[in-house]
Formats: C-alpha cells, structure tokens, sequence
C-alpha cells in the first residue's frame, strides 16, 4: 500500500474525518511483535511494573506510584536510586520525543472507559520511567496480552500495579497467576467490576481496591491506596483529572491534561505532570494550542453530521468522525440530546449520557462494551472482512448506529414489561424519530 494513503499529515481534512488513522492499517502480526519486544525492553531493570490505560487518569496513577517509590511525594525533583537527578523537562520540545515510536494496531484499538478511543497517533506502547519503574500501555482489550507479556519477562520479585483496566470476565486473568507468582500485584481502578471476577482477582492473592466510579477516578483510587502522604500537588492532580474522567466539567485544566496525555507519549507525560502537577508550563498550553486547531475542526464537522432520534422517553444524539467525543457529545447535548453516540472510524463508538440518561454503561455492554453510568464505549462485532469496514466509511458507520440505536430500544422495551422489541440483528429500531 502506498504509504500517503494513510498518512495523516496529507490527508485532507475532510478525509481525515471519516477515515481512521494509520495505526488503524497495521496488521495485528506486526503489532504483537512490536509489542513483545517493547515490553520486553521496558522491563529490562526494573523493578516495577504498571500495566496501565495511557489516558489521563491511567497516567495519573503511574505518575503517582513513580512519585511514591521515588521518594517525590512533596512534589520535588529527586534522585532515584542509580543516583540520576530527575523532574526536569526533556530538552527536545514537548511531542517530539526521539523515543516516540509510531501507536501500533492495538494501541489504535484502545478504549476510553471501555470504548476504543484511539484510531492512530504517535504513541508508544510501552516505555520505562525513572527508578525503574516500566508502563505498559494497555486497553481493557489488550489487557490479557499486556499481563501475559509482563509474566513472561518481568523478573522474579517484581511489584506489579494495574490501573484504571477492568477485566470484562475470568478468561482475562488467565495471567494473573503467574505474575502473583513473581511478586506482589496490586490493582487500582474505578470501573464497575463483575463481582465474580472481582472475587476471582483477590482471591489470586491481588491487592484489588476498586472505587465508586460515579465518585472516585482511578487516579483517587491510587491516591488513596498508596501507602504514603502526597504533597497537594498530586492531590490536585487526582481532582483535575477527575474532573474530566467523570465528565464533570467545572475545571478548565482537565481538558488539557486530557488532551495532553492523549498527544504526549506516555513517559513524557508522566513527567510532565509529576513536575507540575495539574498548572501546566507554558510549553505545554502552547503546544495544545497548536494541536487544537485541527481538533476543534474536526469536533465542528463531527457535530454537524448529527441526527436526533426519540427512543422510548430519550433522545438520543447520534454522530460519525474521528474526533474528541466528549467535546462532540458536550456539543449534542447542549442540542437537546440526553445520550450521544459518537461512532468512530476505527469501528467503535463512544456513548456519553447526562442526568436524564445514566444508563451508558448498559447500552455499551449489549454491544461488547461496558464503562460508567455517563460514559462508555463499545465496539459492535459487526466486521467480518475489509468490506465491512469499506462500508462503515462509505456510509459512516450506518450499521453501528443501527446495533446501538437497538440497544437503547432493548431498554425501553425492558422497562415496558418485554414488549415491542427491536430486531436482534440492530435493523431497525421501533418507535423511532429521526431529526437532523
């Protein structure tokens, strides 16, 4: 395939909105490879592992655990125990890493609460922090081989953290034992959790501390969890990018960790916050601004393709595009929407509720997706084959909103006692208006 097909920095604008982003074109067999030997290499030395979501508040949590086995608790550079003074900016600008390598398929097929929220970028997978502590990058789809990779070549007596992943049932823990085996395993996250699978965890010997996630991020989780006292800094930290993880919108400050997280790679990120905490340099507001002008084009043309459709007693916003859905969805429902979807290129789709819908998370679940009352995500097993997704572009993703749109009916049909129910395989939807 010639390489400018997919290559973001030329694609126009228009095309870049309903086409996913290169990462999306990556065979799996590559990704995997890529992936062994990233991990691999992260966990060369060190001493801690943490499997971890690379969105803000997965972040977050690494950055508090480095903080709390480094010693930086008062929000101060510090040494590590190789006697390397850390907390200092990179001297190359922020986003240009020269350790960055290109996101790989799996990375591209990663979720936000559940939802696959990244469709191609300049992320790594996995990378190693000061002190000795390895991230390693993982969607709750990539969980299983993220665990099993860190089983395979962590050293004996490696501490091992997972945060801000939730398992969607017992077949994902298959590693579990194995690395109980090699040392300490503790677990932090804020995800309603099956409570058999919860059980399963702890009785492997996990640490398992899982928080009400209408109240707590995971990055509170592990605030509270980790055994030592944080300067306000990091507890500051943890408010703002609740703030954004709960989708509650009152301080400015968690867009842009939520954006700068999602641009920066992981490592550089984890060091910017642990250096300023939630008061961002100058560097980096600038560096968001410049990549804010794209992204507030695509959130316009993404919030212009919308229609409205009443299901039972809701209305529900329903948009196509590669874009920020919590800005989109922001977007609809100051529209009159009380659920969004926003459906994306790569396949999956974002469902975002308000106080007239807390019901995201059961929406999502009927479609191989799960998350939060207010905000899940799903990916439909529609795909069988390349002209599957072919169709999915031409027609922006007219068979997703179908399944999804099913979903919210099998809802109302719940409450109605069984009655009226909606085709199975996501066809049609009863009792529907559609308005653009």
């Amino acid at each position: 395939m010639d390489d400018s097909l997919i290559d973001d920095d030329t694609l126009s604008l228009s095309r870049k909105s309903v086409l996913p982003g290169e990462g999306f074109f990556y065979p799996d067999s590559l990704d995997e490879q890529r992936a062994e030997q990233e991990v691999r290499t992260a966990l060369a030395g060190a001493d801690i592992a943490v499997v971890a979501d690379p969105d803000a508040d997965g972040l977050a949590c690494v950055a508090l655990i480095e903080a709390a086995v480094g010693g930086r608790t008062d929000g101060q550079g510090r040494t590590n125990e190789r006697g390397v003074e850390t907390g200092e900016q990179a001297s190359a600008p922020l986003g240009e890493s020269d350790e960055r390598t290109s996101t790989s398929a799996s990375a591209s097929a990663r979720d936000d609460e559940a939802e696959i929220r990244r469709e191609g970028g300049d992320r790594s997978d996995a990378g190693g922090t000061d002190g000795g502590v390895a991230l390693i990058g993982a969607g709750p789809y990539d969980l299983p081989d993220a665990l099993a990779r860190v089983g395979a070549h962590a050293e004996p007596g490696t501490q091992v953290y997972v945060c801000d992943l939730c398992p969607d049932d017992e077949s994902d823990l298959v590693a579990l034992e194995t690395l109980v085996e090699r040392g300490a395993v503790r677990w932090f996250d804020h995800h309603q959790w099956d409570d058999g699978v919860a059980e399963a965890v702890r009785e492997s010997g996990v640490d398992l501390v899982v928080g009400d996630s209408e109240a707590e991020c995971s990055a509170d989780v592990t605030l509270r969890s980790l055994d030592v006292e944080f300067d306000e800094r990091y507890e500051e930290l943890a408010a703002v990018t609740r703030d954004h993880d709960l989708w509650l919108r009152e301080d400015s400050r968690s867009d842009d960790l939520a954006d700068l997280a999602y641009w920066l790679d992981a490592d550089e990120y984890v060091e910017v916050v642990l250096e300023h905490g939630a008061d961002l340099p100058a560097e980096a507001t600038d560096y968001l601004a410049e990549r804010r002008v794209e992204k507030a084009a695509l959130i316009e043309r993404a919030t212009e393709r919308a229609e409205f459709t009443d299901v039972g007693p809701w209305t529900v916003g329903v948009t196509y595009g590669r874009c920020s859905q919590n800005e989109v969805a922001q977007n609809l429902r100051e529209q009159g929407a009380d659920a969004s979807v926003i459906i994306k290129p790569a396949g999956s789709a974002s469902i975002r509720g308000t106080d007239a819908f807390a019901r995201c998370h059961e929406v999502a679940r009927q479609v191989s997706g799960g998350g939060h009352p207010k905000a899940a995500g799903c990916k439909p097993d529609i795909y069988d084959d390349m002209l599957d997704y072919a169709h999915h572009w031409s027609t922006q993703g007219a068979a997703t909103k179908r399944v999804i749109l099913a979903a919210f009916e099998r809802l109302v049909n719940e409450a109605d006692g069984g009655g009226n129910e909606a085709n199975d395989e996501g066809d049609e939807t009863s009792g529907e208006a559609t308005r653009t």
